[in-house]
């Protein structure tokens, strides 16, 4: 039993949102301060958090991206609402387009400003639709708990990516007990699951009958921690493995089956194993046009398998001849 389930203290919303953050591990927190967020900077004033002031907002968010890519944490960010807000977004999309698990708290004019061109007033839920995963405007201070629960579980599951909580100021100022619940609250979203049976036979089956082999492996093998399957893997069959910009590491620079990253600023070698490999196994990754080129011109000559966690990937740039969606640790083991 929590200690606010104890006494039933109320505590204002921004109290709240903090100390959610605190309950989830949250150890750092790339913030700015504003008038539509400055209840949460007071909140923080007395939190075991690590706030790290940014240049401005866009820098938070990078800063965000990049903690998340080093540590294998989720970044926090967090700025103030209209210009605050505004200026989180191309860190956002870049942690949209690389499949990095953020989750980003902003500010909001009170609910009752909301629609009405009030002082830095800005629709951030609408401006960043399409490059979050999801998105919450939280308009009771009991939806707040939930919402940062279920962001941080939408962040890291399934394929990674941004989550955007927007909380109006006077949520952040309405005071109710801090009751912490650490299960997710969706009732319609699903991860895939693994591979089936027939699948596996099926690349067994496609392997088995391949000259050329070559494994095409993506920023999807290191944000699944599947690095170590991957190779082992390789190692167990001899086929070499290039990689994406996103996928560099994800093979030991040693090994004589790295052939680094290939596509328009990739090695000769990587190129050329991909050109004139008879199969090609694609590996949490998505076909982007830096790797494909003309389309028409890739791999000509090979069997595609594609094996991605996000449906929405499948046959979207290429089409491939089979096609998985499952984890890709899962379908490596």
């Amino acid at each position: 039993m929590t200690e606010s389930k104890q006494n039933g203290t109320p505590i204002k919303g921004a109290e709240i949102a903090i100390k959610t953050l605190e309950k989830l591990g949250v150890d750092i927190v790339f913030a700015y301060p504003g008038g539509a967020a400055i209840e949460f900077h007071q909140a923080l004033k007395d939190s075991p958090i690590r706030v790290i002031l940014p240049r401005n907002e866009q820098g938070g968010a990078f800063a965000a991206d990049g903690y998340a890519r080093a540590t294998g944490k989720t970044g926090v960010c967090m700025a103030t609402s209209g210009p605050g807000a505004t200026n989180l977004l191309t860190g956002i999309a870049d942690a949209y387009m690389d499949s990095i698990p953020m989750v980003i708290i902003t500010g909001q004019v009170a609910a009752s400003f909301i629609g009405k061109n009030a002082f830095q007033e800005t629709d951030i839920i609408g401006m960043t639709r399409p490059i979050v995963k999801h998105s919450y405007l939280v308009l009771t201070p009991e939806d707040i708990v939930p919402s940062i629960v279920n962001a941080f579980h939408l962040a890291n599951t399934g394929r990674p990516g941004p989550v955007l909580i927007d909380i109006p100021k006077n949520v952040q100022q309405a005071k109710i007990p801090f009751v912490f619940d650490p299960q997710p609250t969706l009732k319609t979203y699903s991860i895939p699951g693994r591979v089936s049976r027939d699948q596996i036979e099926a690349i067994r089956a496609a392997i088995a009958k391949s000259e050329r082999p070559c494994i095409y492996a993506g920023g999807g093998i290191i944000s699944s921690g599947s690095s170590k399957k991957l190779d082992e893997f390789s190692k167990i069959l001899g086929i070499p493995v290039a990689t994406t910009l996103m996928g560099i590491g994800c093979v030991d620079p040693m090994e004589k089956k790295n052939l680094y990253w290939f596509g328009m600023h990739g090695t000769y070698v990587g190129n050329r194993a991909v050109l004139e490999s008879d199969l090609l196994i694609a590996l949490g990754t998505r076909f982007d046009d830096r790797i494909t080129g003309v389309v028409s011109k890739f791999a000509p000559n090979a069997k595609i398998i594609h094996l991605d966690i996000d449906i929405s990937e499948q046959n979207k740039n290429v089409k491939v001849d089979l096609s998985v969606c499952s984890e890709v640790g899962a379908a490596l083991d």
